[in-house]
């Protein structure tokens, strides 16, 4: 429900500019302006909600579309005021405009319509629920979503690149991409990047060998027998060097993801989320910090199975008249899903009553992911209680 003399605020966020509406609760609009994205422009936008606070008075509510994109850091400068922020639910705003539809669409019209969204909201469900509350999060986990998303978008170069140097191996001397099981061992790409030409590996000494990091007797001799039968295909004079670019780029991204991993873990006692959800086997350093930075606070789901949707572990109902089904909701974290997908596969190999069920599953004909989920979303409902009741996990006897 509105406060008495509700000072509201919607935002359009964009990329350079930000279009600022400025209202009452009872629907009054007050101030239209426009900031840059900078250090004048919020201290401009500040200054006029303060002004018309000072006449006004009441608390303040800020909605804006893009939290914790382009709006940062005035999204984070918002909640420092002691503000409330919202943040507008892109999908349920496209869905809320096909049962609304509105003029043209232009910077300040879109910042107009927060304001009536915020209005309507007071009344109408479907546009209360298009403004979802920004709950002010621990500093710690603020940290780990910044640094596991880092970790994951350079482990995703690093398997664009690596399979675009083993494409390339393939076709310039297969023989050298079987001497590893894994193109990505350590061994195998200092090797490669040893040299500055591909074809003078096959002139290295055993004892040049040796003295590559990682490459003991047993690999040194698999890159002897391989030389004896190299073949190199006439590609490899213009090719090669990007081979051995893409393997020095392979090593660069390994030793980041390994100095963001080494951060998480001095950071993951600070985040009594990471520290429960440690607690679970199989969820150790990666799924915890990731998971804890994606949750952010348990305060932000009211019941559990709000938790199990953001997490990708449940499903919504699609049922008409007789027919029964399911739909995959769409306002699901994708990276939280990962995290759980892989925390769950490995939770249900170290716990025989989650390995049973899983097997159970699979028996009733569901896939590998099918069964995995599943269990997954009966781990929401434990990870929901541990984090609300501030516990560990407690294995069932």
């Amino acid at each position: 429900m509105p406060t008495p003399n509700e000072i509201r605020v919607s935002v359009d966020v964009g990329y350079e500019q930000h279009s600022v509406a400025i209202g009452l609760s009872d629907g009054e609009l007050i101030d239209e302006f426009d900031i840059q994205h900078r250090p004048e422009g919020f201290k401009q936008f500040f200054n006029r909600i303060e002004l018309v606070q000072s006449v006004h008075g009441g608390l303040v509510s800020v909605a804006m579309e893009g939290y914790n994109g382009f709006a940062r850091p005035l999204d984070r400068l918002v909640q420092e005021r002691g503000y409330r922020l919202l943040n507008i639910n892109n999908l349920k705003l496209a869905r809320f405009k096909e049962i609304f539809p509105a003029a043209a669409k232009t910077d300040r019209i879109d910042a107009r319509k927060g304001l009536e969204l915020m209005q309507l909201g007071d009344v109408l469900p479907v546009a209360r629920k298009v403004l979802q509350p920004v709950l002010a999060t621990p500093r710690v986990n603020d940290q780990l979503k910044r640094l596991t998303r880092r970790r994951r978008a350079l482990i995703e170069e690093r398997t664009r690149v690596l399979n675009r140097m083993q494409t390339d191996l393939q076709a310039i001397c297969p023989g050298l991409l079987q001497i590893t099981g894994r193109a990505e061992n350590r061994w195998f790409l200092n090797f490669i990047t040893h040299v500055t030409d591909l074809n003078k590996l096959v002139r290295l000494q055993k004892s040049t060998l040796l003295k590559i990091p990682a490459v003991g007797q047993r690999y040194a001799a698999q890159i002897r027998a391989w030389q004896c039968a190299a073949v190199f295909s006439h590609d490899v004079d213009w090719v090669g060097p990007m081979i051995i670019e893409d393997a020095q780029r392979i090593l660069e991204l390994g030793r980041a993801v390994e100095a963001l991993n080494q951060q998480c873990d001095a950071l993951i006692p600070e985040s009594d989320i990471a520290m429960r959800i440690d607690s679970i086997p199989g969820f150790a350093l990666v799924c915890s910090s990731e998971l804890a930075g994606e949750i952010g606070t348990i305060d932000r789901f009211n019941r559990e199975a709000s938790l199990a949707v953001y997490l990708g572990m449940a499903t919504l109902d699609n049922s008409s008249g007789n027919q029964k089904g399911s739909k995959t909701p769409r306002h699901v974290n994708r990276r939280a899903k990962m995290a759980m997908m892989v925390g769950v596969d490995k939770h249900r190999k170290q716990v025989p009553e989650s390995q049973r069920y899983y097997e159970k599953k699979r028996l009733e004909g569901k896939s590998h992911n099918q069964a995995i989920r599943a269990l997954g979303r009966h781990l929401c409902r434990v990870i929901f209680n541990m984090l609300r009741d501030k516990r560990d996990y407690q294995p069932r006897n």
